[in-house]
């Protein structure tokens, strides 16, 4: 329940950046601050894992690098804190279809203590950043899969620019 009352107010929150786009912007105002070439960011949330109905934290760390104002590319790696010491390392791909919403894709492979051979993995996530200065923070939703196991993830996630 409180997971859908979460995405609920997510969707809503995304959904009025998306929509409520003024008319009276000019091309000039539209991205009114330099986008930075480089972000590193960290993200803290809450795991749940649905075939185990397990709830973990994870610490989730990125590079990435803009190709342009609106896509990126770089590296990840996600930690959870569990019984399995499950490890991924994957590359991303971000998309930035309107100013301070993003999407990832992240394919990549999975670690576990209990797992002799890496498996692989796929995470896709959304953030909503609220920009002060060089920093950008705001909430993290990602879906996460590998062959054992789906996870779902919210937190906040805390990047700096530059």
């Amino acid at each position: 329940m409180i997971l859908k009352i979460i995405l609920a107010l997510l969707l809503t929150i995304y959904s009025n950046n998306i929509f409520a786009q003024s008319s009276d912007q000019s091309d000039n105002n539209a991205h009114s601050h330099e986008h930075h070439k480089n972000e590193i960011g960290v993200a803290y949330s809450g795991a749940y894992f649905i075939n185990e109905e397990v709830l973990a934290h994870e610490i989730h760390l990125h590079y990435v690098r803009s190709l342009s104002e609106s896509f990126g590319f770089g590296l990840g790696y996600e930690r959870i804190f569990d019984e399995h010491n499950h490890q991924t390392i994957g590359l991303i791909g971000t998309y930035i279809p309107v100013e301070n919403l993003s999407f990832s894709i992240s394919p990549g492979l999975s670690f576990e203590d209990n797992a002799p051979q890496p498996k692989f993995a796929l995470h896709l996530e959304t953030m909503y950043e609220f920009e002060v200065s060089d920093f950008h923070i705001g909430p993290a939703l990602e879906f996460a899969y590998d062959s054992e196991d789906i996870h779902l993830s919210l937190g906040l996630h805390i990047g700096f620019g530059f």
